[in-house]
This record gives structure tokens, sequence and C-alpha cells, in this order.
């Protein structure tokens, strides 16, 4: 069975990744894509503007209730030691009912640069923004509202060393497979060639 990176570096339709992707365990996925290149990401981030658009109950299922975290293994492609390249981002839907999911950053990093929230929206609407990707998680925003126990205090990310990473970002995310998703960062309008795989946690896991 070919590694993902070969299927990437083939030139292998999305389709095809994704049925690659779906037939691993959860834990062969985190595997395959845990050594994947920038080069690879690059190139899958660009494979996935022909997948079926994503919808923000990809990242909180459907019948999850308000404020009950959904966590997504990540794995960026930045020069960082290899614990460092390893993150969660942790989504959850707020008590209003409204069209959008709060969220963090959990990882070895946090201690240093804090919590990096973020608001995910569709990008319906925004012309250049639907081409990058159909929802974007938006640094420019924090909750403004009550999020899951547990996690860190909501803080703006202008504040402190996390001013440096998350402020003024958005990443652009597209579908790759049933529980992939693929991210690209941008510090306003301006792409940053930095890409990041999601891998969401089994509902039961």
């Amino acid at each position: 069975m070919p590694e993902l990176n070969d299927l990437v570096r083939q030139g292998a339709p999305v389709a095809r990744v994704a049925e690659y992707l779906d037939g691993l365990t959860h834990e062969e996925r985190l595997r395959a894509l845990s050594i994947t290149t920038r080069a690879v990401q690059r190139a899958l981030y660009n494979a996935a503007s022909a997948s079926p658009p994503l919808t923000l109950d990809f990242f909180v299922p459907g019948g999850t209730p308000p404020r009950v975290a959904v966590h997504h293994k990540g794995r960026n492609s930045l020069p960082l030691p290899p614990p460092l390249r390893v993150f969660e981002k942790r989504f959850a839907a707020p008590e209003d009912g409204s069209a959008r999911l709060f969220g963090y950053n959990e990882g070895l990093t946090r201690a240093w640069i804090g919590p990096g929230y973020f608001v995910a929206v569709p990008t319906a609407g925004n012309a250049a923004w639907q081409e990058r990707g159909a929802i974007v998680i938006d640094y420019f925003q924090v909750p403004d509202g009550p999020v899951p126990d547990g996690w860190p205090k909501v803080v703006p990310n202008s504040q402190g060393l996390q001013s440096v990473v998350y402020a003024g970002t958005r990443d652009f995310m597209r579908r790759v497979s049933k529980d992939v998703s693929i991210g690209a960062a941008f510090k306003g309008e301006k792409a940053l060639d930095h890409y990041f795989t999601l891998c969401r946690e089994p509902r039961d896991g």
C-alpha cells in the first residue's frame, strides 16, 4: 500500500487520497499525517480545492451539545522540532446557536505563547475567501460567550507572545477526507505558505 506522501507526490486526485485515509484506522491516519512535509501539505491543500466544501459540522458534528469540545489532532509544516509541530485545535458550538464555532490551540507551546483563541465561520459571501476554503479559522475574533469548562481563560490574540503567532492571522480550511482537513495560514490577506493537517478524534475516543 502506498504512503500518503507517495500518493500526493504522484498527483493523485483528492478523492483517491480520501479513499486511502478513510481506509485507515485513526492511529494509522495520524501516523500517515505525521510525516507529511511542507511540500506535500502544500500539494494536498491545492488538490483539496476539488473536495466538497467543508461545513461547520465537520468540526463539531451535528447533535453535539453546545460547549462540548471536539478535538482535532494537528500537525504543521513549520521549521520547528518535531514535538512542537504537533498540536490540537479544539472546537465547540456556542450556547447562542449562531453559525460559528469557538476554539483554541492546545499543545506544548500553549504555556509560552497562549491559547490562540479563534472563531470559525463560513466564508460564504466573500468570493476571495471562498476560493481559499469554505471555513475560516479567524484569529481576528475570540469567543464572546461561554466556552467549555476546563478551557483556558479567553484572552485577545494581541496579548503577550501569542501576538507574534496568532494576531492578524486566518487559517482557511479545505476537506481532505471524512475526518481529515487541511489549512493554509494567511496574515491579513497575504498567504504565508504554511500549512497544517487536522484529524478529528473519534466521537467515542
